[in-house]
């Protein structure tokens, strides 16, 4: 991180080859992460050119003595969870990942429940169709497996199986986003 404070010091003082550089160490990062959760290649890279943009116009505000991987990561998080913003669901959020997270995992202060449940619609919505639709009726809907397979008319133990696999592949691609921390 030594390196780093250095060329966040000239950055703060204007320095476009300190500005290159970071770049240069950080842009595969912030693409890579961008790339988990946008599908759109011009989407990933206008992400990866407003973080980088967001960087350069607040320098004088850098603190060289903070992690810069966890403020792109922050920067980053902001302006995916801005792209999605109309698949917020507070309710989803505050009945199923809250708990299964507090209990599961220590997530840092600074990641806000709003976008949080924002970054979870989104994967609720990359889920295949009839499992999306059997999680939605579990956890939207409250209604039972017993309940959700007599109106799917398929068995309790599909039911089970695909809510059992919706929450696997959202813990997953949650620990993705706790790993880049």
């Amino acid at each position: 991180m030594n390196e780093d404070t250095g060329h966040i010091t000239a950055l703060k003082h204007d320095s476009k080859e300190s500005f290159t550089f970071l770049y240069n160490k950080y842009c595969h990062n912030v693409y890579k992460f961008s790339r988990l959760y946008l599908t759109n290649k011009n989407s990933i890279e206008e992400v990866v050119q407003e973080v980088f943009v967001k960087v350069w116009e607040s320098r004088e505000f850098l603190n060289e003595k903070e992690n810069f991987k966890g403020l792109l990561f922050i920067i980053t998080r902001n302006l995916i969870f801005n792209k999605h913003r109309k698949y917020l669901n507070e309710d989803f959020y505050k009945t199923t990942v809250l708990s299964a997270l507090e209990t599961a995992y220590n997530i840092e202060e600074e990641i806000v429940a709003k976008n949080l449940s924002e970054y979870i619609d989104q994967l609720i919505n990359e889920l295949p169709p009839r499992r999306r639709e059997i999680f939605n009726l579990s956890r939207k809907h409250h209604k039972t497996n017993k309940e959700i397979a007599e109106q799917l008319k398929i068995s309790e133990k599909t039911v089970e199986n695909q809510i059992s696999e919706a929450i696997k592949y959202l813990r997953q691609n949650i620990t993705l986003l706790l790993l880049f921390l």
